[in-house]
């Protein structure tokens, strides 16, 4: 078997267990409350990715940097956090469209903090992409509580900046799996400290809550940052980036299927509009690859 096609495998058994795990997270939040679940779902995968560190024999130490600080903030504290705060006030299904909004927000941000111009496909990558959002957030419908949305956008622009900040790290050399695995560290134990502070009711340590932590936390969380990892050392990241737009469509199937979730005809436009700037995104970077930077 070729190295491209262990990369596709690997590719949609990461696109399945993203897009699945929206609804286990959200059977999850039956048994325990959001701060803790949180704080659960990252120490597992922080001790699950030190351990995989240990035993590739990579480098443990990673420089204590103001970077690591933030990324690990941004990266598992704010997204993870807000994603399953976002789980508790909506819809497991339309959270994954709202928080696969990142791609678009890290173009934005990009232009600002890196100097990386938005040029004129992109533009309409973003506008599209912003236009699916309005329709999903709906704010003339003042009957329908927008804090879902607004965490959810939230988790993506997190994601977003944590983005920003593993690029400047990667262009000034720094040993990223180290780097990556310590963030999640950081991001849990300040995922633990809120979950602390909090006052929430008590976890039910059902053998199904069991089972569902482990499966977010072990395998979409920390074995899905490694096939992430995989992916993209052996796949163009166009490629990569256009296949995982499938996530929330999975996310979206199963919640309907598993959950007896429904949308309007504004949010399944949104839906649409959304998944079509990001492929126009993809396209775009797609051709820039092939022509050569302007």
């Amino acid at each position: 078997m070729t190295q491209k096609a262990r990369a596709t495998i690997a590719l949609v058994a990461l696109t399945l267990m993203w897009g699945y795990s929206w609804v286990t997270s959200k059977l999850a939040l039956h048994y325990v409350a959001p701060a803790a679940f949180a704080a659960h779902r990252s120490c597992i995968a922080a001790f699950t990715l030190l351990a995989v560190l240990l035993m590739a024999r990579r480098p443990l130490r990673s420089p204590l940097r103001w970077e690591l600080a933030l990324n690990g903030l941004l990266q598992t504290g704010l997204t993870l956090g807000l994603q399953i705060w976002a789980l508790v006030e909506g819809g497991a299904g339309k959270t994954s469209v709202l928080v696969f909004t990142a791609p678009i927000w890290t173009l934005l941000i990009a232009w600002p903090l890196l100097g990386e111009r938005v040029r004129g496909s992109q533009w309409l990558a973003a506008a599209t992409t912003l236009t699916g959002l309005f329709l999903i957030i709906a704010p003339w419908n003042l009957d329908v509580s927008p804090m879902a949305k607004i965490l959810g956008v939230g988790s993506a622009v997190a994601f977003a900046v944590s983005a920003i900040v593993i690029r400047r790290v990667g262009q000034e050399g720094g040993e990223m799996m180290s780097f990556n695995v310590w963030s999640m560290v950081i991001g849990a134990l300040f995922l633990s400290a809120v979950a602390t502070l909090v006052s929430e009711p008590a976890t039910r340590w059902t053998g199904e809550y069991v089972g569902l932590l482990v499966f977010t936390a072990v395998f979409s969380t920390a074995l899905g940052s490694l096939l992430w990892v995989y992916v993209l050392k052996r796949l163009p990241a166009w490629e990569a980036s256009l296949s995982v737009l499938g996530v929330p469509a999975v996310g979206l199937v199963s919640s309907h299927l598993q959950l007896g979730e429904t949308s309007t005809g504004f949010e399944m436009a949104g839906v649409l509009l959304i998944g079509t700037g990001l492929a126009l995104l993809s396209i775009y970077n797609w051709r820039q690859q092939r022509r050569g930077p302007d």
